[in-house]
């Protein structure tokens, strides 16, 4: 791959993640398939695995840009509602309903609460809350970690109030220590719950993912 950007070309770390994508097969499946990024296998992977996505569902997809995931859901179970989210912004995706801005924020909230019915609510109103946020890594393995940590529990937090007695809750962790104290409180409220990394994750990456499956109420 020829890099064009002077500035790019001259730091070597951008170079080689260029070189990276060029020899990736996910990235020329993706672009094959019409997926917005690679990313989009991570969850497919999952869901062939696990089959916690159906048709008429509502679910929830956090840190969603640039919108792969909400992509294949749309694409795949088209007759399911999905609300998405994301810091960024996202080209408009059939089918999902969108909203920019900070999850971990009173607004973001507001708006998942309100669209979700949530607000007189006896019960749950969500069938699946899918979370692939990530905080900007810093470089430090421990601070990097701590901060995956906070938006896995937040989104933890929200999944509790949010589902349906049976849900589901699929989100991104990162590897470490204190994952295990969150993953003892999941499997609490949970039936079934695996800490795994789907083959489309790359192998030098911290990223791990929780797959809990039939929420307790």
């Amino acid at each position: 791959m020829k890099i064009l950007n002077k500035k790019i070309a001259q730091h070597k770390s951008s170079v080689a993640w260029l070189q990276r994508q060029a020899a990736d097969p996910y990235v020329a499946r993706a672009h094959k398939d019409g997926y917005r990024a690679r990313a989009a296998y991570k969850l497919i992977e999952m869901d062939e695995r696990f089959h916690f996505l159906k048709n008429n569902q509502v679910v929830v997809d956090l840190g969603a840009a640039p919108g792969s995931w909400s992509q294949y859901i749309a694409r795949t179970y088209p007759k399911s509602q999905i609300f998405a989210m994301d810091l960024l912004e996202i080209t408009p995706i059939p089918g999902v309903e969108f909203y920019q801005g900070d999850f971990t924020t009173d607004a973001a909230l507001d708006w998942l609460i309100h669209k979700l019915n949530l607000e007189n609510a006896s019960s749950g109103t969500v069938d699946v809350v899918v979370s692939d946020m990530a905080p900007n890594t810093v470089g430090h393995k421990k601070t990097d970690h701590l901060r995956q940590m906070v938006l896995l529990e937040y989104a933890f937090d929200f999944a509790c109030r949010a589902l349906k007695p049976g849900g589901a809750f699929v989100a991104k962790s990162f590897t470490g220590g204190t994952t295990n104290d969150l993953l003892k409180q999941i499997k609490e409220r949970f039936q079934d719950v695996h800490h795994i990394k789907p083959p489309a994750s790359r192998k030098d990456s911290v990223e791990m993912f929780i797959v809990a499956t039939g929420f307790r109420g």
